[in-house]
């Protein structure tokens, strides 16, 4: 699944592509079974009718999730209405690419790719696609009010743990108010926002930390050390365009290049590329989790 640096490299390179652009036309496939997978929220006809001539004011990353907030529509009602339309002032789609979802912007004369399930014609004659293979990918538009009520949006998403916005000070308190394995907490999506399976595991290496410490006992140059490494994982991803491990691939529908630096994720009976010790794989909060039994404490 794409986390936070994939997204964000996603939503850099879109941004100059759409801001500004209206959506002129817009399809969705027409497998009924695809459609409700697809479109979360509202029905898939309604989605299609409410993005329909409106303008993406900009490109942004909440987590994992892309949102484009939109301009009002002309005449727009604000409304909450369960059998109405809403194009209220702070409408966005916004778009979770799921395990193996890509949106990128096409040449219209460009032939779909296979699992293409959603098309838009945008006002610059370029064409935005949303392909998925796995289709675990959602699509939704609405307002932020709109879209918790409905539950098709995370009600709680904790703070963004890059760029600055995420002090060491809040950090120590949002994980000294936790009693569970630092992976799990790494993972819950309410506690940081964006971090998931591989970065939870390089960050814990690089904070020398076993991820199946518990949050509550960790030391304060531990948890400044994962405060840390938290950091440096994510930034450096982003600046390396994201971790193609599966089939993620950026904007342009190229791969990215951080997946040649991990120290730890999916190399599991590897030798640690530190002290030589072969990395151990065990499975942790759900998800298969690799470290370095010398190198973590």
């Amino acid at each position: 699944m794409p986390e936070l640096p994939e997204v964000e490299t996603i939503v850099n390179d879109l941004r100059p592509q759409l801001v500004g652009r209206r959506f002129e036309s817009l399809h969705l496939t027409r497998d009924p079974a695809i459609r409700a997978r697809l479109v979360r929220y509202p029905s898939a006809n309604t989605f299609i009718r409410r993005l329909r001539g409106r303008t993406i004011k900009a490109v942004e990353r909440r987590g994992k999730y892309i949102v484009m907030p939109l301009d009002p529509a002309a005449g727009g009602r604000h409304t909450l209405h369960a059998n109405r339309d809403v194009n209220g002032p702070d409408e966005r789609v916004i778009v979770h690419l799921g395990m193996t979802g890509h949106l990128r912007v096409w040449e219209p004369e460009e032939a779909p790719v296979k699992h293409t399930h959603f098309r838009a014609l945008l006002d610059s004659g370029l064409e935005l696609r949303y392909d998925d293979p796995r289709q675990f990918g959602r699509l939704l538009v609405g307002s932020m009010a709109e879209l918790i009520a409905a539950r098709a949006f995370p009600a709680r998403l904790g703070p963004e743990p890059i760029h600055g916005d995420l002090t060491e000070a809040e950090f120590e308190r949002l994980i000294r108010a936790r009693r569970r394995p630092v992976k799990s907490a790494l993972l819950d999506q309410s506690f940081l926002a964006g971090v998931g399976n591989i970065y939870a595991d390089e960050a814990c290496f690089r904070a020398g930390i076993r991820p199946s410490r518990w949050t509550h006992r960790l030391t304060v140059r531990e948890r400044r050390a994962l405060y840390e490494a938290i950091q440096h994982v994510l930034e450096n991803s982003i600046a390396a365009r994201g971790s193609s491990i599966i089939n993620y691939l950026d904007g342009f529908g190229l791969r990215g290049g951080n997946q040649e630096k991990l120290l730890v994720y999916g190399r599991s009976g590897e030798p640690c590329l530190r002290c030589g010790t072969p990395l151990l794989g065990t499975r942790l909060a759900g998800r298969g989790t690799v470290y370095c039994r010398k190198c973590q404490r």
